[in-house]
């Protein structure tokens, strides 16, 4: 069984939020919709849901045509970031809340509901707050039993907006490692909409890059970070320094800089744009080199340095301090860039550069573009 959404598309007014969507979810896979605020993420799982409408294009899950289907009839489980906990009723009530409204043909009897409560209880860790009102537990504890509400309907789809976006750093993290052991457990198909990098990667069997209404590239977690397709991709997952090179042979070329490390690319002799994140760039003392080390800032396990060159190029760099010796401020030095991506600048907007005949590419790596 699977979702499958084809050329999704939603207007407000003379806005497009939408620009159609393709993108199918495999039962018990779990999908991350990352991407800065408006780009989507959020109006594309209401539609999921059923709590808004395409303009045109399709919703089905395992060939049912969702958009003929009512939200109740979806049987969907969401989660939102402020949890939406009933406060006047305790955390068993909260959790059986989905199960007493169903219609009455469906709806279990009252013994079964709470054999499915405890049930949950002990499986979410949080049997000892059974008779607490949301008012008496922490964050933490709120998320663990929205989430239970929603799973009480065994759904076919889990949606998760934001979910950790209320709660302190140590608790997402401590939450993540949770609910990735939850869904293993239970093998629900779920998608969950972000702006977190790290948690959508730390989570996530696969990740949807979106921006401004479009799908900018479909792929694992490593495989993005690695082998962003666009511009945006790149410079979203932190690849925030832009270098100016010339490609020759499919190889990159700057002066002042070793790009022997990075592969050949099947791009046109001519200028280009190589997008490199500070991590990944090594300055190398080099007393006929261009650059110079302008700045150094000190992070207590790694060092932050600026170089900058004659013409006003200014590049930087992030070291462990025990990679440091030896480079001082003022000191010429040549830059070694370890890994990156390259865009060829006389190509369409967001063109990603392709691998060349001896370099290999996963086909799931390739963008989902639209």
């Amino acid at each position: 069984m699977s979702l499958a959404m084809s050329n999704i598309t939603r207007r407000f007014g003379q806005t497009e939020v939408l620009r159609g969507i393709d993108l199918t979810v495999d039962k018990g896979e779990l999908v991350a919709l990352l991407g800065p605020s408006g780009s989507g993420k959020t109006t594309l799982l209401r539609i999921i849901a059923g709590l808004d409408w395409p303009d045109a294009g399709s919703l089905a899950f395992d060939g049912d045509d969702w958009l003929a289907r009512s939200a109740a009839q979806r049987r969907i489980g969401m989660v939102f970031q402020h949890y939406a906990l009933f406060p006047h009723m305790t955390v068993q009530d909260n959790i059986a809340f989905g199960l007493t409204v169903l219609p009455r043909g469906q709806r279990p009897g009252k013994a079964q509901i709470a054999e499915t409560v405890q049930r949950l209880l002990s499986f979410l860790q949080i049997a000892q707050l059974a008779d607490r009102y949301p008012s008496e537990l922490s964050g933490g504890q709120r998320q663990r039993v929205a989430l239970g509400r929603a799973m009480a309907i065994e759904p076919r789809v889990l949606l998760l907006d934001e979910p950790f976006g209320a709660l302190d750093a140590q608790v997402r993290r401590d939450l993540r490692r949770w609910l990735r052991n939850v869904h293993d457990s239970a093998g629900t198909t779920t998608i969950f909409v972000t702006h977190d990098q790290e948690e959508a990667f730390e989570l996530a069997d696969r990740v949807v890059v979106m921006n401004g209404g479009v799908i900018e590239q479909t792929g694992r977690p490593d495989q993005i970070y690695d082998h962003p397709a666009t511009p945006f991709v790149a410079r979203f997952l932190g690849l925030t320094v832009e270098l100016p090179v010339t490609m020759q042979a499919g190889r990159a070329q700057a002066p002042g800089f070793d790009l022997t490390a990075l592969a050949r690319r099947a791009l046109p002799d001519g200028p280009a744009t190589l997008f490199l994140r500070p991590a990944d760039i090594r300055p190398v003392a080099d007393p006929a080199a261009p650059f110079r080390l302008t700045e150094i800032a000190s992070t207590g396990a790694l060092r932050r340095m600026v170089a900058e060159n004659d013409s006003g190029c200014r590049i930087e760099s992030e070291l462990a301090r025990r990679d440091c010796q030896g480079l001082e401020t003022g000191m010429p030095v040549s830059l070694s860039a370890l890994a990156g991506q390259i865009f060829s600048r006389t190509a369409s907007p967001g063109a990603t550069a392709p691998f060349a005949a001896d370099d290999h590419i996963p086909h799931a790596l390739k963008e989902n573009r639209l």
